[in-house]
């Protein structure tokens, strides 16, 4: 194996998980890893073989699974009914800032937090409208507590389901590391957004109808059924977490109401190609030895992910460089620490609140938002992120200490 070609190819692919693009192309992430992917295959670094060898089909198949069961709940106009039930609560605007936060955390932890994210951003901000609300406080509230609800458990978010499945952990055993530290963060998103906000609530916004389906109860109740299923069924049995959610996106498929295009149309399929691709480009690197030696000179310098603080600490910094997703993928190799599994999970997820590149569901929301005539900067999300990212992290690090 060539090493120069491997870590060019590396290099590019990460620095452009950084930037968020190359420049002069219109490659995104998703692109990027898929390209540096295909490079190192045309250059004969990879056969197609070893390249599909070194895909986690575990991982993908349980991230497929539920991303047709999250799909279920929206086609099925669950999240229409909940998020507009919702905002039309005649409750004061902290005392609506507290529900949603709990209803998004809660959404998220059992369905991943992108769908999440990209059902209910556009109602709420009808909703936030019809009640002469600003919904910028509501929306950074949203992408938070999304982000924090998908931290506690291993089926919340991409990089939580990818953690699970390569280091075989427990669901319940996780649940213990990260439920206090979740419930704890979903308080401070709360205190963050209400302290920022608490005399500014109203704010005129152009109202824009949002045609979402309609409530199917049948649909809503499959879902639900489906969803409660799984749920038990991770925690209380043995069963291979991807078969179950495989078997559980069979059933949902087999509708006389809704058609397989509808549902397979709301699967991410950018994140499962940006898995796929960085899944060839990593294996490339640790293949060809250059992984081993970057983390002997890591460990010369002190730096050794075998320590806890060390990886708490070089997993926030990645997440925040090149987004959570890839940092995960590219720390795995070196989790050996028992706490390894929990320090990745928990640390990457709410790194992801700081900046808006952190995580693909802070970029729904801010991106939705921009379509519906809401601007949030970088600066206003990061007034409210900062301080959250900060609690979180600060909180989930005692913590592990305390249960090491």
């Amino acid at each position: 194996m060539d090493t120069a070609t491997v870590l060019t190819v590396f290099c590019i692919v990460y620095i452009g998980m950084f930037l968020g693009e190359i420049p002069g192309l219109k490659l995104d992430r998703t692109g990027i890893a898929l390209l540096g992917a295909i490079a190192l295959i045309a250059s004969g670094e990879m056969t197609p073989r070893a390249a599909w060898d070194s895909v986690n089909v575990s991982a993908i198949s349980l991230l497929l699974g539920l991303m047709v069961v999250s799909a279920q709940f929206k086609l099925g106009g669950f999240y229409t009914l909940v998020t507009r039930r919702l905002a039309n609560a005649e409750v004061p605007p902290q005392a609506l800032l507290a529900m949603l936060i709990g209803v998004s955390g809660l959404l998220s932890a059992l369905l991943v937090n992108d769908v999440v994210c990209l059902a209910v951003t556009p109602l709420l901000i009808e909703g936030c409208a019809k009640r002469g609300l600003d919904p910028v406080p509501f929306l950074l509230a949203l992408a938070c507590s999304a982000n924090i609800g998908s931290a506690a458990t291993l089926i919340g978010n991409p990089q939580n389901m990818l953690i699970g499945q390569v280091l075989r952990l427990s669901f319940t055993g996780y649940l213990g590391f990260s439920l206090i530290p979740a419930i704890a963060g979903l308080g401070a998103v709360w205190l963050v957004v209400f302290l920022l906000y608490r005399n500014r609530w109203q704010k005129e916004t152009a109202l824009s109808e949002v045609y979402e389906p309609e409530l199917n109860r049948w649909q809503s109740v499959k879902g639900v059924m489906v969803l409660a299923a799984l749920v038990i069924a991770f925690l209380f049995t043995p069963w291979p977490r991807d078969t179950l959610a495989l078997a559980a996106a069979g059933f949902l498929l087999t509708s006389r109401k809704t058609s397989t295009r509808d549902v397979l149309g709301l699967v991410d399929w950018q994140i499962i190609v940006l898995f796929i691709g960085l899944f060839v480009v990593n294996s490339a690197f640790d293949k060809s030895g250059l992984l081993a030696s970057a983390m002997s000179e890591a460990r010369a310098h002190g730096l050794d992910t075998a320590n806890p603080a060390t990886l708490f600490g070089a997993t926030v910094i990645l997440s925040n460089l090149v987004s959570n997703v890839p940092a995960v993928m590219l720390l795995l190799h070196t989790a050996s620490h028992p706490l390894s599994g929990p320090i990745l999970a928990l640390a990457s997820t709410l790194a992801g609140n700081l900046l808006i590149v952190g995580s693909i569901a802070n970029i729904i929301v801010v991106d939705l938002a921009k379509r519906a005539g809401v601007s949030i900067t970088w600066r206003e999300h990061a007034r409210a992120g900062i301080p959250v990212t900060v609690a979180t992290l600060s909180f989930a690090g005692a913590w592990l200490w305390i249960m090491s």
